[in-house]
């Protein structure tokens, strides 16, 4: 007998393991082989059972079939080269356009749980006279197919975390709007709740907006807050004092009794920060600011209208 042969024949026989992982992949190939044969007729019976168990319902007949399609040809290439970047990916794709149709986890989950149902079935009737061969295909195609709709889940729902959290940046964006009055002067409009997420957010919007439009004067309304926590109240004095910093007088309007409460608890001195009863009276006090600045000659228009470079 050849050498080379015999060392094969030794190796396979003193490494069951090894024989075992061979005789695994055989019976994949074969499993693969047998799913791309009856591809037809078994994406056909998956998009029938799909649409008998009221999934996907936000689609018609022709997208779930299209669908179904694409997620058979990516399920069948994973268990084919064991890789699942190609199912990750298209997972996200499908994602991106099932969730604005309304499409949730379960309905995801539910799909590839019956493609999973519908490739056993077709494997019983396949080897029903061999019962041995089914077992053990079976062991080999399990532990890929939990991978499998372990993957395309978990893709679903990152995806769809991704965009919520898209959305609430959104939303956050369109509650705390910077609006500019007129040149150098901005209003902040702050209404219902702020969180400490949402408080960095405002700080950062306001920064920016500030040096993006040269402010001078910006006047911070806090009419629509009902309650803020010391924590918040704190990111406010900051705000205040980061404006300050890029050269903005911010004046605060709308200041309710408990949030005044909350200020002087937490130690703020009210007399460092420009405060004014409502909105117009805010506005107001911004034009007398940037009228009194305009009027000052020289180094002096820098200053802060009744303020001292250093205090």
């Amino acid at each position: 007998m050849d050498t080379k042969k015999s060392m094969s024949v030794s190796t396979r026989a003193s490494d069951p393991q090894g024989a075992l992982t061979e005789s695994s992949a055989g019976l994949l190939r074969e499993l693969v082989a047998h799913l791309r044969q009856n591809r037809t007729q078994l994406r056909e019976e998956w998009a029938r059972r799909i649409t008998r168990a009221e999934l996907l319902t936000a689609m018609t007949e022709e997208e779930i079939f299209a669908e179904a399609t694409a997620v058979y040809d990516n399920y069948v290439e994973a268990l084919e080269t064991g890789t699942f970047e190609a199912l990750q990916a298209y997972s996200r794709r499908l994602s991106e356009r099932i969730i604005p149709r309304g499409v949730e986890t379960d309905e995801v989950v539910g799909i590839v749980l019956l493609l999973r149902d519908v490739l056993a079935r077709s494997l019983f009737n396949k080897y029903q006279d061999n019962v041995e061969k089914l077992n053990r295909i079976l062991d080999s195609y399990e532990p890929a197919a939990n991978r499998i709709a372990n993957t395309v889940a978990v893709g679903f729902v990152e995806e769809r975390e991704r965009i919520i959290r898209q959305q609430q940046e959104a939303i956050r964006e369109l509650s705390t709007p910077v609006l500019q009055v007129r040149e150098r002067l901005l209003i902040l409009p702050i209404i219902g709740v702020i969180d400490p997420q949402r408080a960095r957010q405002l700080t950062e919007q306001l920064l920016r907006a500030i040096r993006a439009n040269r402010a001078k004067v910006v006047v911070i309304d806090v009419t629509g807050v009902a309650a803020m926590d010391s924590g918040v109240a704190n990111h406010l004095v900051q705000t205040v004092e980061a404006s300050r910093l890029l050269g903005a007088t911010v004046i605060v309007t709308g200041l309710s009794p408990e949030i005044a409460q909350t200020l002087v608890t937490i130690g703020v001195d009210l007399s460092e920060m420009a405060t004014v009863g409502d909105l117009q009276g805010g506005i107001e006090e911004a034009e007398r600011l940037l009228a009194d600045r305009a009027a000052m000659p020289g180094p002096q228009a820098g200053r802060e209208p009744g303020m001292e470079l250093t205090r």
